[in-house]
């Protein structure tokens, strides 16, 4: 009661101000300057011409209702009611002056603010007031069949939708995805479901149904259903592209992108002339399984159709950078900088291709103009780095230390930054030092990682293993781990076998990383299976153009006798690497 009468005395004090606004929503609506005949449904219109009859709808004849104190004070405590957040009070006055005036607009705010309230009933009773005024405008049937639907009134519910569809604007396929996105956050799954299946059936299952009830499945978590959907949607529409990329789509969220690259191989050649989107799905696909060559061709095609497309254009910049084509990359990236939203991206990658073309100081100057976005921190560390690299340790270590982190995961990498900066200085006991600081008694899997790699510079072989085995005790599946971990002992120690099952694991794990491909060819070498281990050192230089891979290829070859192509694989690596001291190590021990 308190809140009641707190609203009377603001109703009261505003009074003088709202009574207009009130009057204007209480007036009768004015002629409208149709000539017509008005016809038996409510709502209608049917409008003569010459040459058609034309049946639209307009807005019902609003009541000539006389603006009483009570009507006024009403609205007031209504308005202001839902102003306060006293939402009830406001529903039950305007569902009150829904059903006394039967002026459309107020049912219409009535219902509205019902459903915003979540007062189910209230939402009803006005919705249905709303459809009787009103019976060919779609908004209160949507409020019915959502309502319907919660009642588990699913015939009611579907009659509801039918109505949506019939006196909805627009073409087929928009009233069906404005059916689809009204259902798709609707909380009992098995209900929508059932209720869209008999929308769809009534639409004769056509291709834009079936399409719009595989987007409610999707949106449901029903993967499976909305596969089947989009797969009876193809068979229908076999060259409607949206489809083709739904249905990519749905097989990724199922966790099945082997059986999408798949689909995608046999499916492109059909649709010559109209698969710009589709290829650039199956190059993103490629992308991801790491098939950077493949990857590397389709863009490429993508490009020359669309030389101006910017998302083609970055993926080839990175792809290019990827295979060290470092020139290509940056003519891309230069002209992807000019585009303001893309400024600083395109920074941060010259930045990059600077250093790889080991320009340091011009490698600054493109990370000192990252000045926001997703690439802003990793120049910041980068920056710390270069400085590190021209010896100046100490101001580097300063750097890292005026970076604020916005996460646990940042932090991380600010200290593994440092640790990194350490090793490049040859400072192996001090990086160690950094990351045991940082773990203390805790497990964090990447900095036991990075201790152990320091761990190895620093010749501790021991702690390598402690830290690589505490890894796996928690995540026996830590593909990196049992990698590194198998290559240590394969190359260090006489531990062969062991290194091989390791490393054997790993490679089932992530079957095309170049790192692993190497490691599996070296532990082979190791084991006396030279001819084994060179397939699996070819395939990883040609995933990618790496001085170490060339390095471990060269060596096999050169031992199992095929000197000459063993001098061809280190000169090759040395024209893109020549001051590797991987590269030159192996050369001067075996063709000095």
């Amino acid at each position: 009661m308190r809140n009641e009468q707190h609203i009377k005395l603001l109703c009261r004090l505003a009074g003088f101000v709202l009574p207009g606004i009130v009057a204007l929503m209480v007036a009768a609506c004015a002629r409208t300057n149709v000539s017509s005949v008005t016809a038996d449904e409510p709502g209608i219109v049917v409008e003569d011409t010459d040459e058609r009859v034309k049946i639209t709808r307009v807005e019902p004849v609003r009541p000539k209702i006389p603006l009483t104190e009570d009507l006024l004070f009403k609205l007031l405590m209504a308005e202001i009611a839902g102003h306060r957040g006293l939402l009830d009070v406001a529903v039950d006055n305007y569902l009150d002056l829904a059903r006394t005036t039967r002026d459309h607009r107020i049912v219409e705010r009535a219902a509205r603010i019902a459903v915003y309230a979540r007062n189910d009933a209230a939402a009803l009773a006005a919705a249905g007031l709303w459809v009787e005024l009103d019976p060919r405008n779609p908004d209160p049937h949507q409020v019915l069949a959502v309502m319907k639907l919660r009642s588990g009134d699913l015939e009611q519910a579907a009659s509801h939708l039918q109505d949506i569809f019939a006196y909805s604007e627009g073409e087929v396929d928009q009233k069906l995805w404005m059916i689809a996105n009204l259902l798709g956050s609707e909380k009992d799954k098995d209900a929508v479901l059932d209720v869209m299946e008999q929308l769809v059936a009534s639409q004769n299952n056509s291709a834009d149904a079936m399409y719009a009830f595989a987007h409610v499945a999707a949106k449901l978590e029903d993967l499976q259903r909305s596969r089947e959907l989009l797969e009876d949607t193809l068979a229908l529409a076999p060259d409607n592209i949206n489809v083709a990329l739904s249905y990519i789509s749905i097989l990724q969220r199922m966790g099945r992108e082997q059986e999408a690259l798949a689909w995608l191989e046999a499916e492109l050649p059909r649709h010559e002339g109209n698969d710009f989107n589709l290829r650039m799905a199956y190059a993103r696909l490629l992308m991801e399984f790491r098939l950077y060559d493949k990857a590397l061709d389709q863009f490429e095609l993508l490009a020359a159709r669309e030389p101006e497309n910017t998302d083609v254009l970055y993926a080839l910049g990175l792809l290019y950078l990827q295979n060290n084509r470092l020139d290509d990359s940056e003519a891309l990236f230069r002209k992807l900088s000019v585009q303001e939203y893309l400024t600083d991206t395109a920074n941060y990658y010259l930045g990059r291709i600077a250093e790889e073309k080991r320009l340091y100081d011009e490698a600054g100057d493109w990370y000192q103009g990252v000045y926001k976005g997703e690439h802003y921190f990793d120049a910041q560390i980068r920056l710390a780095m270069l400085l590190a690299r021209k010896g100046e340790v100490n101001e580097a270590r300063a750097h890292l230390g005026t970076i604020r982190a916005q996460s646990e995961q940042q932090q991380r990498l600010i200290i593994q930054a440092e640790g990194e900066l350490l090793l490049e200085a040859e400072r192996y006991e001090e990086a160690v030092a950094v990351y045991s600081a940082a773990l203390e008694d805790q497990y964090d899997a990447d900095l036991l990682y990075a201790r152990a790699m320091a761990a190895e510079k620093a010749g501790n072989l021991e702690l390598l293993e402690a830290d690589l085995r505490t890894i796996l005790r928690h995540e026996p599946d830590h593909a990196q781990a049992l990698n590194a971990l198998g290559y240590t002992l394969a190359d260090a120690t006489d531990r062969h076998a062991e290194a091989y099952e390791l490393i054997k694991k790993a490679l089932e794990l992530r079957p095309t990383d170049f790192y692993i491909l190497d490691s599996m060819g070296w532990v082979l070498y190791r084991l006396g299976r030279l001819d084994e281990a060179i397939d699996y050192l070819r395939k990883a230089l040609n995933i990618r153009q790496d001085p170490e891979i060339a390095a471990h290829l060269g060596e096999v070859l050169w031992v199992r006798g095929e000197r000459e192509q063993a001098k061809e694989v280190w000169e090759a690596a040395l024209r893109q690497t020549p001051e590797d001291t991987r590269l030159l190590d192996v050369i001067e021990r075996f063709a000095p």
